[in-house]
């Protein structure tokens, strides 16, 4: 009880303080919101170079809003013309040619060149340096520009993905984002304070259509309740990621119910004990009933996984493997048994988790529970800063098992599947396979949809079989909004497009 009073007691304080100097957001003339505030969970990477700065998923939210690629992404999950107003590839799939778009104009004022993209694409494949900024751009073997309106990307090898890459930034030529934010997109970087704030304003010079609201402010709130209470009072117009516990506090207001587009799981640190034995992770994998996780943890909202895909990605998606390990105790404690462990001598350890995400606190708290019921498992939940666990749990990989969600920066099957390949460089829980391994480049080389779409399942089911990690949901995403607040839509990525929110009435 204690506990419970101090809590509230810090999300009253913490909501006053946002209180305090904001207000409520004005008019302008015409009616649009001069500004909206929205509550965020963490704070953004200390850079926010968009080439580099990918390690948490909220700052891909808020750089959405203020960079563009050639291409980006629209809320079915296509990829449209932005910087580039087309693009032609050759029979080989290795040779891909834009055509940039008249008119667009960087943030300075100044209008987008060939010399720009070239730039910003060198960059970002580190052709220069031997070393990408941006992972999935490797494979380029040379940018050039053909014309003052023509770009050609030419690749080491073979990539029918390769357009989603494309939505990698564009920045001024020459430019370092540290010295200066300059982007193309429908806003425009204003200010930074850590732990406090990001904003943003329209840029009225948009080559598209111009976003409906003047400012957007994106305030850090890593207390959930003071979140929740945020919304109440009216300091904050809209937050995304709230769970059905949260959205259900707020029944007042807009509550809007989506996909995270994330594959929420217990990732297992593979390469040390206990869990470099495949019998541990199978047996924790027929111990947890994911559907009852999702009961518990999130009052049945989400969608149960089997391995590292979710339905956003279609073709990609293998429904059979949901329920390859279905709910059995008894083999659960018989391959724990082979493996050494016993009531008297159970297995331990320590699941880590950012304490501000509640919807992974809430899982974790319901896969003890669970763990608990083979008389021969104790997992101690360990709650980490966002920023700690970064760069001791996924970084240093210094961890036993973690319960976090792994989005797909790209529309690409192979932004969610290549991270667990034995030598990338993300692959933290270590898992390594020859099989795995072959049946991934046999996917990225293929330029048949169909033979793709078979390597790739082929990743998938490799992954569960081994029980590389124990797969549980994608988290059902609920954004709450000010009731006189409208317009902001689900995409099948982990962004957050703010051009079309306004407020109305």
């Amino acid at each position: 009880m204690k506990k419970r009073i101090l809590t509230l007691a810090l999300a009253v304080i913490m909501t006053a303080a946002l209180l305090t100097g904001g207000g409520q957001s004005a008019l302008a003339a015409d009616g649009s919101a001069e500004e909206i505030t929205v509550g965020i969970a963490s704070d953004l990477d200390s850079s926010l170079d968009p080439h580099v700065s990918s390690s948490l998923a909220g700052t891909r939210e808020v750089l959405f809003n203020i960079y563009e690629g050639l291409l980006k992404p629209d809320t079915q999950g296509n990829l449209i013309p932005a910087v580039a107003e087309e693009y032609t590839v050759n029979d080989t799939a290795d040779q891909y040619t834009f055509t940039l778009r008249e008119g667009v104009r960087f943030h300075d004022g100044r209008e987008v060149t060939v010399g720009d993209v070239v730039y910003s694409l060198t960059r970002a494949a580190g052709l220069e340096t031997g070393e990408p900024l941006v992972a999935t751009l490797a494979g380029v073997s040379s940018v050039e520009a053909t014309d003052d309106s023509t770009v050609v990307v030419s690749l080491s090898a073979p990539d029918a993905e390769f357009p989603a890459y494309m939505t990698a930034a564009i920045i001024p030529e020459g430019s370092d984002p540290a010295d200066g934010i300059v982007g193309t997109g429908p806003f425009e970087y204003v200010s930074r304070s850590p732990q406090e704030n990001v904003v943003i304003e329209r840029f009225d010079d948009y080559w598209g259509e111009k976003a409906k609201c003047a400012k957007v402010t994106f305030r850090i709130i890593e207390d959930g309740q003071a979140m929740v209470m945020a919304l109440h009072s009216g300091a904050i117009d809209l937050a995304a990621h709230l769970d059905a516990s949260q959205a259900a506090e707020l029944s007042e207001l807009n509550v809007l119910e989506g996909s995270m587009n994330l594959v929420q799981a217990l990732y297992l640190n593979n390469a040390r004990p206990p869990f470099d034995d495949a019998r541990v992770r199978q047996a924790l994998s027929y111990a947890i009933d994911k559907h009852m996780v999702i009961d518990l943890a999130c009052d049945g909202h989400g969608t149960a996984l089997g391995s590292s895909m979710y339905p956003a990605f279609g073709r990609f998606f293998d429904e059979e493997l949901t329920d390859y390990y279905a709910p059995d105790l008894a083999k659960a404690m018989e391959l724990l048994e082979e493996a050494g462990y016993s009531q008297s001598d159970p297995l331990t350890f320590t699941i880590a988790v950012v304490e501000a995400y509640t919807p992974h606190m809430n899982t974790a708290q319901a896969v003890v529970e669970l763990l608990r019921q083979t008389g021969m498992v104790e997992a101690e939940i360990l709650p980490m800063e966002n920023a700690t666990w970064y760069s001791e749990a996924y970084q240093g990989r210094d961890f036993d098992a973690t319960i976090t969600g792994m989005d797909a920066s790209t529309l690409t099957a192979s932004a969610l599947l290549a991270r667990f390949v034995s030598d990338n460089a993300k692959n933290f829980i270590g898992f390594a396979s020859e099989d795995y391994d072959a049946a991934y480049a046999a996917a990225v080389s293929s330029t048949d949809a169909d033979e793709q779409t078979a390597q790739f399942k082929a990743c998938e089911r490799i992954l569960t079989e081994n029980a590389a990690n124990v797969y549980i949901q994608d988290l059902a995403d609920f954004v709450v909004t000010q009731t006189d607040i409208q317009g902001y839509q689900f995409y099948p990525l982990y962004v957050m497009d703010m051009a079309n929110v306004c407020r109305v009435g």
